[in-house]
C-alpha cells in the first residue's frame, strides 16, 4: 500500500496530469477563498465595534480563526472538486499504469455529481463538528484523522470501483477490504492535514486508489 501511495504521489506531478493538477488546486482554492471571504465579511458586517483597536483585533482574531477553518474545510472542498475530475484522472491512471487492462467506464454525470453532493455534505458535517472540537487537545485531531481516513477512503474508492463494478458490488469489495481502504484513506487525510500539499489532493488520491483497486481485484481472482 505505502509503494501504491508513493508511486501515486509521484505520478501526481510528473507531465501528464499537470493540467489537471492546475485545474484542481484553482478550483480549490478559489472554494476556500470565497468561502474564507464570505465568513470574515459576515463577521465583520455583523459584529462592529465602535473602538478602533477593538475593531482591529476582532479584524486579526477572524483572519486567525478563517485560516484554521480553512484547515478544517480543505477535505470537503477537495472531495467536492475531486466530482469534477475523477474519471479523467482515473482513465489516465488505468491507461499508463495498467496497459493490458481494459480502462474502465466513466459515471453517468448525474449519479457521479449525486454522490460527490453526499459524500461532501457528510464530509463538511464531520470537519464541522472536529473544528468545533478544537479546544479540546487531541480529541479534534483524533476525530478529524479517524473520520476522515473513513470516508476519504470510501470515497475514493468507491468511485474508482464503480468505473468497473456496479455500486453493489463496488460497496461489497469495499466492505470486503474495509481494513485496508481505511489505512489508505489515513494517508490520504495525512496529506490533506498538510498545508499547500493538500491542494493535490484530488489527482493523488484519485490515482492511489485506481491501484488500491486493481491490487484488491486482483487479489480476489483465483490462481
Amino acid at each position: 500500500m505505502l509503494q501504491d501511495a508513493v508511486a501515486a504521489f509521484g505520478r501526481t506531478f510528473s507531465p501528464a496530469y499537470r493540467r489537471v493538477l492546475i485545474r484542481s488546486v484553482l478550483i480549490a482554492l478559489g472554494l476556500l477563498a470565497a468561502l474564507g471571504i464570505g465568513a470574515h465579511w459576515a463577521l465583520t458586517y455583523f459584529v462592529m465595534l465602535d473602538w478602533g483597536w477593538a475593531q482591529l483585533t476582532l479584524d486579526i482574531l477572524a483572519a486567525v480563526g478563517i485560516f484554521i477553518g480553512a484547515i478544517f474545510l480543505v477535505p470537503p472542498v477537495t472531495s467536492l472538486v475531486a466530482g469534477l475530475f475523477l474519471d479523467e484522472v482515473a482513465e489516465r491512471a488505468e491507461v499508463e499504469d495498467f496497459p493490458a487492462d481494459p480502462p474502465g467506464r466513466a459515471l453517468p454525470f448525474v449519479r457521479s455529481l449525486a454522490m460527490t453532493l453526499k459524500f461532501f455534505g457528510v464530509m463538511l458535517v464531520v470537519n464541522v463538528i472536529a473544528l468545533a472540537l478544537l479546544l479540546v487537545p487531541g480529541v479534534n485531531l483524533v476525530v478529524f484523522y479517524i473520520a476522515n481516513g473513513y470516508l476519504l477512503g470510501r470515497e475514493y474508492f468507491q468511485l474508482a470501483a464503480m468505473r468497473f463494478r456496479s455500486e453493489e458490488e463496488a460497496g461489497e469489495l469495499r466492505r470486503r477490504h474495509r481494513l485496508s481502504i481505511f489505512l489508505a484513506g489515513l494517508i490520504i487525510a495525512v496529506l490533506v492535514s498538510v498545508p499547500i500539499l493538500n491542494l493535490v489532493t484530488p489527482v493523488f488520491a484519485t490515482i492511489f486508489m485506481v491501484r488500491l483497486h486493481k491490487r484488491l481485484t486482483r487479489r480476489a481472482l483465483p490462481s
